[in-house]
């Protein structure tokens, strides 16, 4: 069966490189207008634009900054004149040492929300709002195993951050299903990213094979399918669930 996403925008946050320049590229190819969102690598956004379809742009946004956030929802509607599919993927993971004083890790804890939670919340608010009268929509929040399994110390703050997730998106898909507003998490594992290239650097590739239940690590191409399924309305039946792609290294 061939997935069509033909009339629809799709706008993917942290879209210039990884998992989501992947999912950008599903989608674009499945004939979505795109969303390209990034945050300070235009130049990488725009290579991403040049893969995609004619009809997708970037749009700069730091999601860190509730005033761009709005900013970022709004251009979207005004360049396309609607959004019918929100993929929240953006998302930071910075390390914070245990032993740090009070303040640095309070930082530090205050950023992996501010970016992984707050961010990801408003803007599901904002496509709520303009789903509603506008005959419906979907969102797929990327969140983490991470949310189900824990993390090391050093990343208490990303998995508490990336824990909120499942639980708001429960929350959407139950109570705003009548309006024709499906919700979907999906849960990573370990992702070869340039994001996730930071902690390779600290416990090696090896660690991070070790961990699971294939010889590959996970790359972003083996999540963009499954976001495209979510996206079609193929699987609208399925709002509210959390779909796990961490090649086994969390199972429940």
């Amino acid at each position: 069966m061939e997935i069509s996403l033909s009339g629809k925008v799709v706008l993917v946050t942290g879209a210039s490189r990884g998992i989501g320049a992947a999912i950008a590229k599903v989608c674009s190819e499945a004939g979505a207008k795109v969303a390209i969102h990034y945050n300070s690598n235009k130049a990488q956004a725009l290579e991403v634009k040049s893969q995609l379809n004619i009809e997708c742009e970037v749009f700069q946004a730091n999601l860190s900054q509730v005033p761009d956030i709005a900013q970022l929802f709004e251009q979207v509607v005004e360049h396309y004149g609607q959004v019918d599919v929100l993929i929240n993927n953006a998302g930071v993971a910075v390390s914070s040492d245990f032993e740090a004083d009070s303040n640095q890790w309070t930082q530090d804890w205050d950023f992996n929300f501010a970016v992984n939670t707050r961010a990801l919340g408003l803007l599901c608010k904002l496509a709520i709002n303009h789903f509603k009268p506008n005959g419906g929509g979907r969102i797929i929040n990327i969140s983490s195993r991470a949310a189900f399994r824990g993390d090391t110390l050093d990343y208490l703050a990303y998995g508490a951050s990336k824990g909120a997730i499942p639980s708001m998106t429960r929350s959407i898909a139950r109570y705003c299903g009548k309006d024709n507003i499906q919700a979907f998490t999906i849960a990573p594992g370990f992702v070869r990213t340039d994001m996730a290239q930071d902690f390779m650097d600290q416990y090696g590739e090896d660690f991070a094979l070790s961990d699971i239940a294939l010889n590959q690590l996970t790359e972003p191409k083996d999540l963009a399918p499954m976001v495209l399924l979510l996206a079609s309305g193929l699987s609208d039946h399925a709002t509210g669930c959390t779909i796990d792609i961490n090649a086994a290294s969390y199972v429940h």
